[in-house]
């Protein structure tokens, strides 16, 4: 009898301390493709004439295979209504890891999907280059094709992570090795593009202790976002506000690591955000956070997940947002996932 107590007693100050906003969501998680076999990661999710993508990296593991080799390949899903998916492309090369593929819509109509060709000898890195593909209909695609930079960053490891539009231009950030030669720091650049081939500098961004994944969105007034990682120093993410021609930025840390993170604004100052939290060492889980324009942010939900995780890619559908994104907490390799969440829910947080 005492021990049954206990457990509720437990179990009552588990719920007291949950966020109220954490206990309020509902919402729907559903596997879409991955049978422990391949490790499929690095998501990203767009509507597209009349259907829904989502594109991952599929490989033997998270970069290599037993014999010592990278040869991730892009694969496109899609679906008529994001219930069920079927595979439209797959596309690699021998020898080369293809990596983190990114989905954008283009001014001209065009799918642009950007992502990284990486070569590797004897597990050590040799060189890295932005790619990209392109499509009409969301069925075809042209053969990939390295994307042509500006010769201010050209340093054979360079890599555009996110591409996103605004005012018929493409603008994203590169990160590469540091021109200090310091091959354990980074530079980050803002590039713009009018035709997702070829890329220009805007600014550098002075922004210390490795930074590299960085996610872009624009506010009403025109104003840039820009929410990027760093693994270095104290590791906290930053966010970032500029206004054009975003030369200038305010920084601001955001208290915790982020990990392939994408982010919407529900409104003017209302943003969710989807990253990896690696607040739990060794225990991490892709988590869904709320926040606003001063930068900070609050975990709102533990989507399912573990291990080797997180990379969403994020969508308002209707009333729901979709989150993509990839774990290990259920398959031996790891497995992409699609979360469903009312909006109405968020919105009341």
């Amino acid at each position: 009898m005492k021990k049954s107590r206990f457990y509720v007693l437990c179990l009552a100050l588990i719920v007291a301390l949950t966020p109220l906003s954490a206990q309020e969501i509902s919402y729907s998680v559903k596997k879409i493709w991955g049978d422990g076999t391949s490790h499929c990661a690095f998501t990203s999710l767009i509507h597209y004439k009349g259907n829904y993508y989502c594109t991952f990296r599929e490989g033997a593991s998270h970069i290599f295979d037993k014999e010592g080799k990278a040869e991730g390949k892009i694969r496109i899903l899609s679906s008529p209504d994001g219930e069920t998916w079927e595979s439209v492309a797959l596309v690699g090369k021998d020898g080369c890891d293809f990596r983190d593929p990114k989905l954008s819509i283009m001014p001209d109509g065009r799918m642009l999907v950007n992502f990284v060709a990486s070569i590797y000898r004897d597990r050590k890195i040799q060189s890295r280059h932005p790619y990209v593909m392109f499509s009409t209909d969301g069925k075809t695609y042209t053969e990939p094709e390295m994307a042509k930079l500006d010769k201010k960053l050209t340093s054979n490891l360079d890599w555009i992570w996110r591409v996103t539009w605004h005012d018929k231009t493409g603008y994203a950030v590169s990160y590469n090795k540091s021109s200090k030669g310091d091959k354990k720091y980074t530079e980050a650049w803002l590039l713009k593009t009018k035709d997702g081939k070829r890329y220009n500098v805007v600014s550098q961004l002075d922004i210390d202790n490795f930074p590299n994944e960085a996610t872009i969105r624009f506010l009403p007034d025109g104003r840039m976002v820009c929410m990027i990682r760093r693994e270095r120093g104290d590791r906290q993410g930053l966010f970032g506000i500029s206004e054009a021609p975003y030369k200038e930025w305010t920084w601001k840390k955001m208290g915790f690591q982020l990990g392939g993170q994408d982010f919407l604004y529900l409104n003017d100052d209302r943003i969710i955000m989807c990253s990896r939290s690696s607040a739990i060492k060794k225990a991490t889980k892709t988590c869904v956070y709320k926040g606003t324009n001063n930068g900070r942010f609050e975990e709102i939900l533990v989507l399912p997940s573990g291990g080797d995780c997180s990379y969403p890619g994020m969508l308002i559908v209707g009333d729901e947002l979709w989150i993509s994104y990839y774990s290990t907490h259920a398959t031996r390799r790891a497995a992409i996932y699609l979360a469903k969440i009312p909006l109405k829910t968020l919105e009341a947080l």
